[in-house]
């Protein structure tokens, strides 16, 4: 486009700003005033006019701009804009020159700026920490995805150099002297893109440990606990090695410091400087349980696998989004299995699969790449497809590909891509390259199109595998994949494989393969699909196969992965109303025995979710399928016990934490006396033994379940020790539990307790996930009633949509679904658009799923569960 074309116009509602002007270096200075909550900031930006134009466009959002000027550095010649206009729509500044800025006007574009400290917790924030006993500001960033545009004045995602020069800041944190300053300069980074710029001023303490190769390493923790950074400083360390040798490629900087933020979403992979919500870097040994420690570790290698995917290589745009997010999850299970071989990870690992298969079988999800036109919307997928999808989708590929190739692959993708942005197709290229596969013919059909297939499955003639793909909840659309099939039969050391090309295939199996006697023939022959979960579709297997499969599992035949696929497949199917629930039920007492800890788990969740879909559709039937139920769970119960025994695995004190609070989640009586009693003494001294850190969730849901408006003591004594204790993971165990009361009246005040100042900002979402099934009805009045409140208080971004989740998903008729959508077509919010849709997605299906339930014989049902429970 010629200048003399250009019109203010041109640049509004645009996705990503023009490229006549390309931005090379900043030079930033910050000035901070914490006690005012402000800041001022001067930054010099590097720029090459690669087009003739009168205009420079940046970003820009709640900053006022006090001086402009651009500077060319061949003729020294000084440009003041005749107009500045500062676009809060679009969230843009345009800078105006009275005259054209012609091609190789290389120079130096000076701006001074200033803003708030906001309490968002985006761009430049403000956030509050205790010393001695005072309450104290202090400073934090998020810029992922947009909000570095609060900051300083920026351009695009790709990569620049920054120097940030100095930062201004009060030299003395603990309240006296605030006359005067310190200045702090740092080096000039690396070449990296501006949202992974990170500044963090406050007080810490620290420890700090060294690599291999002398990368020196440190955990900034709050002052007097550094003790508790120590376990995530050995996992960074540990996990920078392992990366270095599995990408072939040393991380680029001398040093990777990780902090503890008071109030964070989370945590941030920013260039050499990651931050953390302070309980997902610190580890307090007496509060932490055994869930709590392998997600810090999944977490701190997630963050920092962020070095090499994500930030020394870059998405081009937020369309690769996953290329981040996907990547470092699969590999932060990858590294984890290797420094704690004996969680089983890879076993966990599923309830991310089956996290992206949920979301993904919606109508209202999105392709993993998906276009973003709209720079505010680009928050709303950062989700379990980005995220649990795309990284199910590399564990697929690189079982197909093998380990070596995938790895030597990676390896050649760091080496050309390294300071630079890339696309998918560049990684399938490099893929290809190495495989000779055509990686981007098979993973295009899983990237570039939404939703996933299931494999209907049929033995013919004892002798051939006959499969059809349709797409899963086939009214969905007429999309296929091509689908990488792995299979066992009989054993695990009898496997095949097979790429479905197309809608249907065939695979010949030798009768000598499958019967290799006549008791196996009768009797014990099995053929599993989907060898352990590894690929990313649902299997429907014919009634015979079922059946045998079925038998394998009793018989403990099958791997804990593929007794947890077979469980999830059944229950998906049969909340997609593609089998009955009766056929889930059977299922589900076959496992009536000892299980491994995914597969209990996830018999747990199941548990959970048809008692909340048969309260609503059979409710003359919802008490004996409680008592169904918990016979499931009261062996476990009984071997796991209260008190952890010496010399036990983790994987058991998981077992004991989920099994106690499911129990007490079903108002099981025994179980809720313990608790009580159990609660009691640990209300009564806290030191006591009787209340193990495993144990302490099922406690605090028998109390929150034995809570009225009649006898509020429960509460209050949770809410004083929520007050009282020092240590996050506890606060947040309490908070997650809290809401759990039946009482609708008592839920609506713990969601009042959220809009005090005591509740902080990130961790009203651990209150919101534990709402009742009873105090649902409760939750959406109180939603609707504060609405502008939580608007104020959240902003319309990240967190408001997991009010719009969590408050809306328990509901299951089309009669709330209408009024919802009614509700928000009143008062429409561009920024929670797809989330509400997916909301109401869900509560539609389940709706669906009721009917589906009524229309089964309703006697044959009530005698099936009485039998189930008469066999237990």
């Amino acid at each position: 486009m010629e200048f003399q074309e250009q019109r203010l116009e041109h640049f509004k509602g645009q996705t990503r700003l023009p490229k006549f002007a390309v931005p090379k270096r900043y030079d930033l200075t910050i000035k901070l005033d914490l006690s005012a909550s402000t800041f001022s900031g001067y930054v010099k930006i590097d720029v090459s006019i690669d087009g003739p134009t009168k205009f420079l466009v940046l970003n820009s959002l709640e900053l006022v701009i006090h001086q402009v000027s651009f500077t060319d550095t061949q003729n020294h010649q000084k440009y003041v804009p005749c107009d500045i206009v500062v676009d809060s729509d679009d969230e843009i500044l345009v800078l105006m020159f009275g005259e054209a800025l012609d091609v190789g006007y290389d120079g130096v574009l000076e701006i001074g700026f200033s803003g708030v400290l906001n309490d968002h917790l985006k761009g430049l924030y403000r956030c509050t920490y205790l010393d001695k006993g005072e309450k104290k500001n202090m400073a934090a960033t998020q810029f992922e995805a947009v909000d570095a545009r609060r900051c300083y004045l920026q351009n695009n995602i790709r990569k620049h150099t920054i120097r940030v020069d100095s930062i201004v800041q009060y030299a003395n944190f603990r309240g006296k002297n605030y006359g005067l300053l310190k200045t702090v300069h740092f080096e000039e980074s690396v070449l990296m893109s501006t949202y992974l710029v990170a500044i963090v001023v406050g007080l810490f303490d620290y420890v700090e440990g060294i690599t291999d190769d002398g990368i020196k390493v440190r955990a900034y923790c709050p002052v007097g606990k550094s003790e508790k950074g120590k376990f995530a400083l050995n996992i960074a360390v540990n996990t920078l090695d392992f990366f270095k040798m599995y990408f072939s490629m040393p991380y680029p900087l001398p040093k990777l410091d990780m902090v503890a933020v008071p109030e964070l979403d989370g945590a941030m992979e920013n260039y050499g400087l990651i931050t953390y919500h302070e309980p997902e870097l610190l580890l307090d040994h007496l509060h932490s349980a055994a869930a709590n420690i392998q997600r810090l570790t999944i977490v701190v290698a997630h963050e920092v696998a962020h070095h090499w995917f994500g930030n020394l290589v870059t998405m081009e745009w937020w369309t690769h989004l996953w290329l981040n997010e996907g990547f470092a999850t699969w590999v932060s299970y990858l590294v984890t299995d290797k420094l704690f071989p004996e969680w089983k990870i890879w076993n966990r690992f599923l309830q991310e699969t089956i996290d992206g298969l949920r979301m993904d079988s919606l109508e209202q999800s999105h392709p993993i790449e998906v276009e973003i036109h709209e720079a505010r919307s680009i928050f709303e997928y950062f989700d379990a497809i980005s995220y649990k999808k795309g990284s199910s989708v590399v564990r697929m590929l690189q079982n197909y590909l093998g380990d070596e190739i995938f790895q030597k692959s990676l390896g050649s993708y760091m080496k050309k891509y390294a300071f630079r942005n890339a696309k998918t197709e560049d990684l399938w290229s490099a893929l290809s390259e190495t495989s000779g596969v055509e990686v981007n013919k098979i993973m295009n059909t899983w990237t570039k199109q939404k939703g996933y297939p299931v494999i209907t499955v049929k033995l013919k003639d004892d002798s051939t595998l006959e499969f059809e793909q349709t797409q899963f909840l086939s009214d969905r659309g007429p999309h296929e994949w091509m689908v990488p099939l792995t299979l066992s039969v009989c054993s695990y050391d009898n496997q095949k494989r097979f790429l479905l090309e197309a809608k249907r295939g065939h695979l010949d199996i030798h009768i000598e393969d499958i019967f290799c006697s006549e008791d196996v023939r009768r009797e014990n022959w099995w053929i599993k699909i989907n060898v352990d979960q590894v690929g990313f579709y649902r299997v429907k297997y014919d009634n015979d196969l079922a059946a045998q499969l079925q038998k394998a599992i009793a018989t403990n035949c099958l791997s804990a992965a593929d007794e947890f696929g077979i469980l999830d497949d059944m229950f998906a199917l049969c909340e997609a109303c593609s089998t009955p629930f009766s056929s889930l039920l059977r299922l589900m007492d076959t496992y009536r025995k000892e299980l491994e800890y995914i597969v209990l788990s996830r018999l747990i969740n199941i548990c959970h979710s048809a008692l909340k879909i048969s309260r609503d559709a059979i409710p003359e039937l919802a008490s004996d399928l409680k008592q169904f139920f918990i016979s499931l769970l009261l062996s476990h119960a009984e071997k796991l016990g209260w008190d952890a025994k010496p010399g036990e695995s983790q994987l058991n004190s998981l077992m004991r934490e989920e099994v106690l609070m499911a129990l007490a989640s079903f108002d099981h009586p025994p179980t809720k006396e313990e608790a009580i009693k159990r609660f009691q003494a640990y209300v009564d001294n806290r030191n006591t033994s009787l209340l193990p850190v495993d144990s302490r969730k099922a406690a605090y849901v028998a109390v929150m379940r034995n809570t009225s408006i009649a006898d509020r003591s429960g509460l209050q004594y949770l809410q004083t020790i929520y007050r009282e204790v020092d240590a996050l993971q506890e606060k947040t165990r309490i908070l997650r539990c809290i809401a759990s009361c039946p009482d609708p009246v008592i839920v609506s005040e713990i969601l009042d307790f959220l809009l005090s100042d005591e509740v902080p900002h990130q961790d009203v979402i651990y209150v919101l996930s534990g709402i009742s099934w009873e105090g649902r009805a409760a939750a959406w009045a109180w939603f609707k009633a504060n609405w502008d409140l939580i608007l104020k208080k959240w902003g319309a971004e990240m967190l408001l949509t997991r009010f719009v989740r969590h408050i809306i998903t328990p509901f299951c008729s089309h009669d709330m679904a209408n009024e919802v959508e009614e509700y928000f077509g009143r008062q429409p919010l561009p920024s929670i658009t797809l989330n509400l849709k997916q909301s109401l997605e869900v509560v539609r299906m389940k709706a669906r799923w009721i009917e589906h339930i009524k229309q089964e014989d309703q006697q044959l049902l009530g005698d099936l569960i009485k039998g189930l429970l008469a066999s237990k």
